[in-house]
């Protein structure tokens, strides 16, 4: 009996390794896609939510369309943005089924005495979908509201960080007792948070291209400033904020200040990296300080290129795909700094 019942542990436990890591690839895959929304214009595509111009599935044949569109008549429908929108918010959808299966597996377990079944991280991502279900309603029904676009970002993130870690938590990777890097590495993944809250909020306000060329900005090392503006997160709310509203030198204010997080951000992370990789003696800890080393270095050189080119799409959703990868590394680095249960076995 306790054999069988070992057995079917294993075998529950495999199954939720598995869907842990497709949800880890289904979540960047979700960040990604929604920066290729904002990228493309394609946010409002659908001007109403849960659906799309009243339809579950935006029709194709040209009676359906006309039907749908007299219900928005004054908001064209374009049928690519409106695709796009719906794809986003489908996988989206995907995403957070599964996520609720997992959040329910663990405390469930958690629940029946299984005391190497972490819980926390489940309970945090059941919670974060429900909240990124609610921004993702906002996003459309305040028209891209710049601090509820930041928040849908932010709320993306978190996922893939969250699922990351969780993942390594329910493997067989143990961590050991390192008091001494916890702190710096619970910094770097505040650093990096803020950087990535900067990088949504210079998405949100259309800010991208505000500052040309590099190192320079438009031909200065230190443009005119103007902070109260530019980082007034009480915007008003019934404007259609799409294509950003402040004036051009309130943009450049934003794409500035992220450029200087950036080169603080890389700074920090390259300098934690190499003092991980000479001091410790864990292989584990050395493994994923190389890969925030070059995490770091690849997400400047594509902010680099990003200026330089002018915010070609693919290297701008690259941007946005590596940003969460370095924050989910650097948030599933502190794993190896606990010596702890796992549900591994």
């Amino acid at each position: 009996m306790q054999q069988k019942t070992r057995v079917n542990n294993l075998m529950q436990n495999k199954l939720l390794r598995y869907v842990v890591s497709c949800a880890v690839l289904l979540s960047l895959f979700v960040v990604m896609l929604g920066a290729y929304t904002r990228l493309t214009d394609a946010g409002l595509g659908c001007p109403d939510w849960p659906g799309c111009y009243g339809q579950i599935v935006l029709p194709s044949a040209k009676e359906k369309l006309q039907a749908a569109q007299t219900q928005y008549p004054t908001i064209p429908i374009e049928s690519r943005k409106a695709w796009t929108e719906m794809a986003h918010r489908y996988v989206a959808g995907t995403l957070a089924l599964l996520i609720f299966f997992i959040s329910f597996y663990a405390l469930r377990k958690r629940l029946k005495g299984d005391s190497a079944m972490p819980w926390h991280l489940p309970a945090a991502l059941f919670i974060l979908v429900l909240f990124q279900a609610a921004l993702g309603m906002w996003t459309v029904t305040l028209k891209l509201l710049p601090v509820v676009v930041m928040g849908h970002l932010l709320g993306g993130m978190l996922i893939v960080a969250c699922l990351s870690r969780f993942r390594l938590q329910i493997s067989s990777l143990k961590g050991q007792d390192f008091p001494l890097w916890r702190p710096w590495l619970r910094v770097g993944v505040l650093i990096v948070f803020l950087q990535v809250a900067l990088g949504g909020w210079v998405s949100s306000n259309y800010a991208g291209i505000s500052c040309i060329g590099f190192p320079q900005c438009n031909g200065v090392w230190l443009p005119d400033l103007h902070f109260a503006q530019g980082f007034n997160l009480f915007s008003p709310v019934g404007a259609n904020y799409q294509g950003g509203l402040l004036d051009h030198d309130v943009r450049v204010t934003i794409q500035f200040i992220h450029r200087i997080g950036a080169v603080i951000t890389a700074a920090y992370i390259l300098i934690l990296s190499l003092l991980i990789w000479c001091r410790s003696n864990s292989n584990y800890l050395k493994g994923a300080a190389a890969v925030m080393f070059l995490l770091i270095l690849v997400q400047f050189t594509l902010g680099i290129l990003n200026v330089i080119y002018l915010l070609p799409i693919s290297v701008a959703v690259a941007h946005n795909g590596v940003a969460a990868v370095l924050l989910a590394t650097v948030f599933s680095t502190l794993h190896f700094t606990r010596k702890g249960l796992n549900n591994a076995h």
